[in-house]
């Protein structure tokens, strides 16, 4: 098991608190009144959907969710709350979600939270393509992520040959992890997602940004 997969299975039961930051109220009050008009009448597939944070409120709109996470116990604490349409949840890696195809299902709407930014720069490609693999022309894809502020609190501590860089992070345990953290700029975006999306658009909130593009074939 990974650095991040040893992170995120011993924070699962209090990841959460993250968004209990109360500089950050504002803007996750927003993100969470917008995303609910994203997704009407989609079915969505979630990648890395973690606790459930952000299903609760596409759920209000959607048609159904496929909330993915390669964590068992993060669903465990997704399964924990409700949900206003129907949600099936699916222990799967969010590079290998192409393998959704050979069970038959595609999606008209696609969203990951507070994960493209643990995505590393070499592996963004590989992301991608599996990804769309798995929608249909047309799709809204939609990702949140830290903006660069949070780097005040969680200051990069280290980077590698590939450009990624790292924050060290510590749990209540006293257990210390190195946590790729990457803060991708609008050109970055932009750049990476220009030859299958169509439409981009970019909300640059003070600890959030959201972006979102149309999947076109």
């Amino acid at each position: 098991m990974d650095e991040l997969s040893n992170y995120y299975k011993e924070r699962a039961p209090i990841y959460d608190l993250v968004y209990g930051y109360p500089e950050h109220q504002a803007d996750l009050r927003f993100l969470e009144s917008h995303l609910q008009g994203m997704f009407d009448g989609c079915g969505v597939l979630e990648i890395a959907a973690g606790t459930g944070y952000w299903t609760q409120f596409i759920s209000r709109t959607a048609k159904s969710i496929l909330a993915t996470d390669r964590e068992a116990a993060q669903v465990g604490e997704l399964l924990k709350r409700n949900y206003d349409c129907p949600v099936e949840t699916r222990i799967q890696d969010a590079y290998h979600v192409d393998r959704l195809v050979d069970e038959g299902k595609s999606f008209s709407g696609a969203f990951a939270g507070l994960w493209l930014s643990h995505v590393p720069k070499q592996r963004l490609k590989e992301f991608f393509t599996s990804l769309h693999q798995c929608l249909k022309p047309g799709a809204r894809v939609i990702l949140i992520d830290n903006s660069a502020i949070q780097r005040d609190r969680f200051p990069i501590t280290s980077s590698d040959e590939n450009g990624n860089t790292y924050q060290t992070r510590e749990l209540e345990s006293g257990s210390r992890h190195q946590v790729l953290k990457n803060f991708p700029t609008l050109e970055e975006l932009k750049q990476t997602t220009e030859p299958f999306g169509e439409f981009h658009s970019y909300i640059d909130l003070k600890n959030y940004w959201l972006f979102q593009y149309v999947f076109k074939k």
